[in-house]
């Protein structure tokens, strides 16, 4: 797979997912939307409806053996979302074969704890950040919980939750491009 694809399931947290599209296409990444459904309109927690740029079927084209670890796939947080993503059979052995081929994984919210800490022991020994309340699913997994509102662990990135979606954001962009694009990216988001 080559690529950088936001997953979406009914009920994603609106702002995770908009804010890590609108940042990472800030800085020059070509990042695509996907729906874990047989169409593109995806309803968020709060009621927003979003037109996905693919549809399962049309990511499913995109697949291939190889990934690197400039190919990521994200996770956006948000109850039931992350427990849709979760419970997509075909979408976990995706993350399966792209985290054993070399890609990166971000996730954010509830999803670091309800989707990624899920696949048995992939993610294990890695160090996560999560919503607060998640924490027990991540340890008992074998992942160190980090209090912080980003976390970086080698080709892992993952975020505490809404109010750190630009953090969790900017995070990932400085891991798929550099530090220097991601800090010109939050330029645009400090106050002058």
């Amino acid at each position: 797979m080559k690529g950088i694809y936001i997953f979406l399931a009914d009920g994603f947290e609106e702002v995770e997912a908009l804010a890590t599209f609108d940042i990472l296409r800030r800085g020059g990444v070509d990042v695509k939307t996907v729906s874990i459904y047989d169409n593109s309109l995806v309803e968020g927690a709060h009621g927003m409806q979003m037109i996905s740029d693919l549809c399962w079927d049309d990511f499913e084209d995109t697949i291939c053996d190889d990934a690197s670890p400039e190919d990521y796939l994200i996770f956006p947080g948000g109850m039931p979302g992350a427990k849709n993503l979760a419970e997509f059979e075909p979408l976990m052995e995706v993350l399966h074969k792209h985290w054993a081929a070399g890609g990166g994984v971000a996730a954010i919210c509830a999803s670091p704890a309800v989707v990624l800490a899920s696949q048995g022991d992939l993610f294990s020994g890695s160090q996560m950040t999560c919503y607060d309340g998640f924490e027990p699913a991540l340890e008992a997994s074998g992942i160190k919980h980090i209090a912080a509102g980003s976390a970086v662990s080698g080709r892992l990135v993952t975020g505490r939750g809404p109010g750190y979606a630009v953090e969790f954001a900017l995070a990932l962009l400085s891991q798929i491009k550099d530090p220097d694009t991601a800090s010109a990216v939050a330029s645009g988001f400090t106050p002058r």
